[in-house]
């Protein structure tokens, strides 16, 4: 009985303590299942999202850029860029002929691009695909190629705004004229969103927006399109006519500063950049530098008249045709005798405008050309403005002194002497130029009085009259303008064969209310006075304009001057020549 009992007592033990191992390892479980759901809840959380849930940027659109009137001249339109995790992407080798071909570009070219980076997670293959491009790629079904969206820039107007806009880059970056000054406007603030992902990294579910994204803001500029489009037609035929290497123009409304139009040749399609160079998309009109040659003569005239020294009716006796300063002699195109100051800016003569320039103290007409803007940046708020160049008076010589009269000896960009034209036209008043619309008008500066402003604008009426402007010459408007033709500066001293022809003007002459600049570089079909070259593209901009603006007519129809041009052979605008 006794054994029996042991057995028993025996069983009884084993029982007890399997059971207890059983309890206590249920215990260990419940204690191991409450630490994990209780207090590790957040940490195994958080791994486990790790592993499905992402983090993604959500980009903001950019704002669109339209024109004054709100002609949409840049907008960002919805479009798909592929990528590819390598690893998985190079499973499916034998589908890369189609992809190739759905791409246009050689197989070779996926191969140099992928099978480098094997190790990366991530290789763009091609971004802004068109939505042909983008169906086809999802027919496919290619392991490892996926999607994604993002915003294209489109420019809607091409190339005839093209040195204004800019462009962006792949990333919807600014790069150039508008879309780089403002670029911190137009951008807006991305935002994120957490999503779901399955394991090839494909969105299947938008859980919750992290970030709101912020959309840029739009940007109405000054500009006109229907005037930009007429200043860029009349430019380009006429860069093509004289077979130039260049050219720019530049109008403005004088009364606030504005901007209407600013068209350079050659231009570009900001849509498609291929084999694109800097020498198209610079934008000359603001940042090349030039000698503004005669069209400077009207500004030495105001600075005469303001000095009190001079009056319109004074004269001034320009015989021989010729002035011999040291060394040097500045020449007319003939003699024209004893001139008013009207008629030394009919004529264009050199030799006028040297001697007034020479009869004012240096610091005088140093500066009223600094009052004008000359040798500083005109704001208009465009990359890479040039600031010009105007040297101290006090490092003059008299040869400097005087040819300063007539526009050598310094440099400015078109943007500036369309400033400074605006001033004559402004009745003395000069507003910074603007390249975005103006709710209101800002602070203004007196440069010379109004009734100076109105003299030298009724001078300038005599250029298109009797004088070396008559192409300039619009049916039914008064007409303020002087031409300028320039031997272009070399290194050695000036190109004998190489010119710019330039022209600026107002109209109507009496009342401004657009100022326009217009600057050919090296017109090589045998004519290159500013008068039968820069003039005509002033005259067919200003018909269109005046009509685009019901600007009313303020003279009689007439037939345009033409017998002017033809009577004179020139436009009377030459360099300083010199002498031994």
């Amino acid at each position: 009985m006794s054994a029996r009992n042991e057995a028993r007592r025996e069983l009884k033990l084993r029982r007890r303590v399997v059971v207890g191992l059983f309890v206590l390892g249920a215990a260990v479980l419940s204690w191991r299942a409450i630490d994990l759901q209780v207090n590790k809840r957040e940490f195994l959380q958080n791994h486990g999202d790790a592993r499905y849930l992402r983090v993604e940027r959500i980009d903001a659109n950019r704002g669109m850029i339209l024109d004054r009137n709100g002609e949409p001249l840049a907008i960002s339109t919805p479009t798909q860029s592929a990528w590819v995790q390598p690893r998985r992407f190079v499973e499916s080798k034998d589908k890369w002929p189609k992809l190739a071909k759905i791409l246009g570009i050689p197989l070779d070219q996926i191969e140099a691009l992928i099978m480098p980076r094997l190790e990366k997670k991530f290789v763009y293959l091609q971004r802004h695909l068109t939505p042909d491009e983008g169906d086809a790629l999802k027919r496919l079904e290619i392991p490892g190629l996926n999607l994604q969206e993002e915003q294209r820039r489109y420019y809607p107007a091409g190339e005839v705004a093209a040195h204004i806009l800019g462009f962006t880059n792949v990333d919807d970056q600014g790069q150039e004229g508008v879309e780089l000054s403002y670029d911190h406007i137009l951008k807006g603030e991305p935002g994120q969103r957490r999503v779901i992902k399955d394991r090839i990294g494909r969105v299947v579910e938008d859980v919750e927006r992290l970030r709101a994204t912020r959309p840029g803001r739009d940007v109405y500029l000054s500009i006109d399109q229907r005037i930009q489009y007429a200043a860029y037609r009349a430019l380009k035929i006429a860069v093509q006519q004289n077979e130039a290497r260049a050219g720019m123009m530049v109008v403005v409304d004088p009364r606030s500063g504005e901007v209407l139009a600013l068209v350079n040749q050659p231009s570009f399609n900001p849509n498609n950049r291929d084999n694109l160079n800097s020498e198209r998309y610079r934008n000359r009109a603001v940042t090349d530098l030039f000698e503004p040659g005669s069209t400077l003569k009207p500004f030495t005239l105001a600075a005469a008249l303001e000095s009190g020294q001079y009056k319109p009716e004074s004269t001034v006796d320009t015989s021989p045709g010729r002035f011999k300063i040291g060394k040097d002699t500045v020449r007319d195109i003939k003699n024209y005798g004893v001139l008013d100051l009207g008629g030394i800016i009919q004529n264009s003569s050199n030799v006028g405008a040297s001697k007034v320039a020479l009869s004012l103290e240096p610091e005088v007409l140093w500066k009223a050309l600094r009052d004008f803007g000359f040798g500083s940046i005109s704001e208009i708020a465009l990359p890479g403005e040039g600031y010009g160049r105007l040297n101290e008076y006090r490092n003059w010589s008299e040869i400097e002194h005087a040819t300063l009269a007539f526009g050598y000896g310094l440099s400015v960009t078109a943007a500036q002497l369309a400033r400074a034209y605006t001033v004559l036209a402004n009745d003395g008043w000069m507003q910074p130029l603007s390249i975005v619309k103006l709710d209101e008008i800002g602070p203004r500066k007196r440069i010379i009085s109004a009734n100076t402003a109105q003299e030298i604008r009724r001078m300038l009426t005599r250029v298109i009259t009797k004088g070396t402007g008559a192409l300039a010459a619009v049916p039914g408007y008064s007409v303020a303008g002087k031409t300028g033709t320039v031997h272009k500066s070399i290194s050695s001293g000036y190109a004998e064969h190489r010119y710019r022809s330039l022209f600026a003007g107002m109209i109507p002459a009496e009342n401004p209310r657009l100022v326009a600049v217009v600057i050919i570089d090296e017109p090589q079909r045998g004519v290159y006075f500013g008068g039968k070259v820069a003039a005509p593209v002033f005259a067919s901009v200003m018909r269109d304009a005046v009509r685009i603006l019901n600007i009313p007519p303020d003279q009689p129809v007439q037939a345009t001057p033409e017998a002017v041009w033809l009577a004179t052979g020139h436009d009377g605008d030459r360099a300083a020549e010199s002498t031994q």
